[in-house]
């Protein structure tokens, strides 16, 4: 069968290659793949620099797609069996990692919506318990995953919305209650973040991590409003895999440190999660800018720059 191919650490892009079709064990599913897509955390896998990789050649790349069983039922499924992936004809995942799809979502965007999707709303759901009502602050909201934070925080029942990001003309096409604008000088900044901090947040979702998380969290110590504890959910780190954090933020205010994504949330939860999330999507109106390319042109967009579109290989 057809596959993206990684043979070797440190390769910068998986091969279009054959590679053996699986065969499903006890307990397993196989998949026709039709759609998968293109994440940050599929790049860092393949590349091994990502926390999750396994380290074991060659496989397959990917981490979840949209396909059919041998049935014909539609399903999104994660997880595949290694050294399979989900960027390949077919794929074999445990039963009880495949998710049934609604009429009202296509195979693109249930694959485009998925990993970006999950990221908010098992950070909301799962991990920071969010309550009607409460304010969430999405750090970077103008990338693929924060914009759609964003809807789903609002779908969630979030009663107010803050997003920052660098990029103005997104923020302001947002549904969000108050945007700020990170391209601001530190002091500016900081008064930004006290200020909403001050009027209460409950929930902050983070995609950036580095210097960004590290002002929001010194804002929230300084002047997190009485009462109103702040769980702050660490999700991705584009701007930086560490940041210096004083030991008084955390003796000094009611802060909550939370990881999010593979590991945080336990496989047995994350199936029902993505259910869930998935069957909202259609009639909540969730949208993720998206572009379809078939796999065998893999080696032209895999490194390309995101731009706010999930790339999607189609099969």
């Amino acid at each position: 069968m057809k596959a993206a191919i990684v043979t070797e650490a440190g390769q910068k892009t998986p091969v279009y290659g054959d590679f053996a079709a699986p065969e499903p064990a006890a307990g397993e599913l196989r998949v026709h793949v039709t759609a998968a897509a293109l994440s940050p955390v599929v790049k860092g896998r393949a590349s091994g620099a990502h926390y999750s990789a396994s380290g074991q050649f060659p496989f397959i790349a990917g981490i979840d797609g949209v396909g059919r069983l041998d049935d014909g039922r539609r399903v999104f499924f994660f997880g595949a069996r290694p050294p399979y992936g989900s960027m390949a004809e077919q794929a074999v995942v445990a039963e009880t990692q495949c998710a049934a799809l609604p009429d009202d979502l296509d195979d693109i965007t249930a694959a485009a919506i998925a990993n970006p999707g999950m990221s908010s709303w098992g950070a909301c759901t799962l991990r920071a318990g969010l309550k009607p009502g409460e304010t969430v602050l999405v750090n970077g909201a103008t990338g693929a995953a924060g914009r759609l934070a964003v809807q789903i925080a609002r779908h969630l029942g979030a009663g107010t919305v803050i997003a920052t990001g660098r990029n103005t003309e997104v923020l302001q096409s947002l549904d969000a209650d108050e945007t700020i604008v990170l391209t601001q000088d530190e002091p500016t900044l900081d008064s930004r973040f006290e200020a909403v901090f001050a009027r209460g947040v409950n929930v902050v979702l983070d995609y950036l991590w580095g210097r960004t998380a590290e002002r929001l969290l010194m804002a929230g110590a300084r002047a997190g409003a009485e009462g109103v504890p702040i769980r702050f959910v660490q999700i991705g780190s584009i701007s930086g895999a560490d940041i210096t954090l004083p030991s008084a933020v955390l003796r000094a205010s009611a802060i909550t440190l939370l990881g999010s994504g593979l590991g945080s949330i336990p496989l047995a939860q994350l199936a029902p999660c993505i259910a869930d999330m998935m069957h909202a999507a259609g009639g909540a109106g969730f949208t993720v800018a998206s572009q379809a390319i078939p796999l065998s042109q893999l080696e032209q967009v895999w490194n390309a720059p995101e731009n706010g579109r999930r790339t999607v290989f189609t099969l």
